[in-house]
């Protein structure tokens, strides 16, 4: 039997009965202890969740990143273990289970079962459908200082309860659906692990060979000064004038891109009709969080602030070998405490040059490098790319059983 006629018949005449949210859960708010009172959050034991936890350790949570002092809690009553916190104000949506008695801020509403369900509902059967209860949220939300969703609405958000008459039999349509969608995603973290696991052993791969290829004890090799091997080393200019005008794509009148340090891969069009690099070039970025990144560029561009260009000296070294073998040397550098590169310093960076007194040689040797290194890059490149294609395509499936399983038919009062 595959699985949709399984599910289909799983749920096949499952009679449901559709209750408010405010109806089967006490709703209330998280909150922040006051920071001006060290006594709340010296040796901390009572655990306070905010979004930072759901990012880091996901939505199934027994540990919170920071605790707060037993004299924190308001009125002496944590939330119970067991509940659901949901973001109803900036980042919309987010949700997890919380198997602890606990504290959340001000950014979660908690839901906890009203002593009248306890025996009614399975734990992860309420945070997988909470899921669906995510999505609404996103889409209702209310604008005044920032957004924050229909809490009138929230509260009147049905909620099913299969086999209203049957105990038994509700609990284990709901067991059911969670083994179903537990396994689902044990196999897309199983997925992930396996994909991401293979990526990083082809990037060591690659660093060994690089290594190996590029080492200075290997015979004929010389480390030189970028300021020797490269023809100019110049920074960037100013923003242009014109620069709300920018896109992503050439144009007749703008034929040129323009980089900065954030412009990516494909620059940007609409500034200027000329350009001021016209020999394919490495370029590093200078300043900011990606400082030391380099990249090499093949065609006529014109690079602005925050950008370092190289321009190789072709009879010493080719441009993809130099920007290869900066992958090797440390870039970095920080100015009034800010990560940052100069012209000066990069002029300082030495690289390794094969053969330098046999420039024929030496370059035939770069090209045999580069093209084992392109090999691996190729790979790398295709599994890292491939990664988040297998990722989305496990969620789309996850998703659609997601939907499957939790989709009850409504009554037509409900669905109106």
């Amino acid at each position: 039997m595959n699985h949709l006629s399984y599910m289909e018949k799983l749920l096949d005449g499952v009679e449901v009965e559709w209750k408010k949210l405010a109806d089967i859960f006490q709703l209330k708010n998280g909150y922040t202890p006051s920071k001006s009172k060290k006594e709340f959050w010296e040796n901390g034991t009572v655990p306070w969740f905010r979004m930072d936890d759901i990012r880091e350790n996901g939505q199934i949570l027994d540990e919170s990143l920071q605790k707060v002092s037993e004299s924190a809690i308001k009125g002496g009553k944590l939330f119970p273990e067991n509940s659901i916190i949901i973001a109803t104000s900036a980042t919309i949506g987010e949700h997890a289970l919380i198997r602890v008695p606990f504290l959340a801020n001000q950014r979660f509403t908690n839901l906890s079962l009203k002593p009248v369900y306890k025996d009614t509902f399975n734990n992860k059967f309420i945070f997988y459908y909470c899921f669906m209860l995510a999505d609404w949220c996103k889409k209702n939300t209310t604008m005044s200082s920032f957004a924050s969703v229909d809490m009138d609405g929230f509260k009147k958000y049905p909620f099913p309860i299969p086999c209203p008459n049957d105990p038994k039999k509700s609990l284990e349509i709901q067991a059911e659906i969670v083994r179903i969608l537990d396994a689902f995603t044990a196999m897309t973290a199983e997925l992930t692990a396996e994909l991401t696991a293979e990526l990083n052993m082809r990037k060591k791969q690659y660093n060994y060979y690089r290594d190996q290829l590029l080492s200075a004890e290997n015979e004929g090799v010389e480390w030189k000064t970028l300021e020797h091997i490269c023809t100019s080393i110049s920074a960037g200019g100013d923003v242009p004038k014109n620069s709300s005008k920018g896109q992503t794509e050439p144009t007749d009148e703008y034929p040129y891109p323009i980089y900065a340090n954030a412009t990516g891969e494909k620059g940007l069009y609409g500034f200027t009709d000329d350009y001021k690099i016209d020999s394919d070039a490495v370029t590093i970025s200078a300043r900011g969080a990606k400082v030391g990144y380099h990249t090499v560029r093949e065609a006529k561009f014109t690079p602005i602030i925050r950008l370092i260009v190289l321009i190789a000296n072709k009879n010493i070294v080719s441009t993809r070998y130099l920007n290869y073998v900066l992958d090797m040397t440390p870039i970095g550098g920080t100015e009034a405490g800010i990560p940052q590169l100069t012209v000066p310093m990069v002029k300082k960076l030495t690289v390794p040059i094969p053969f330098p007194n046999d420039p024929k040689k030496s370059l035939i040797e770069q090209a045999r490098i580069v093209s084992i290194l392109d090999k691996f890059d190729t790979l790398t490149t295709s599994i890292q790319e491939g990664l988040p294609r297998e990722i989305e395509l496990r969620q789309k499936q996850y998703e659609y059983y997601h939907d499957l399983l939790l989709n009850f038919p409504k009554p037509m009062e409900e669905t109106a």
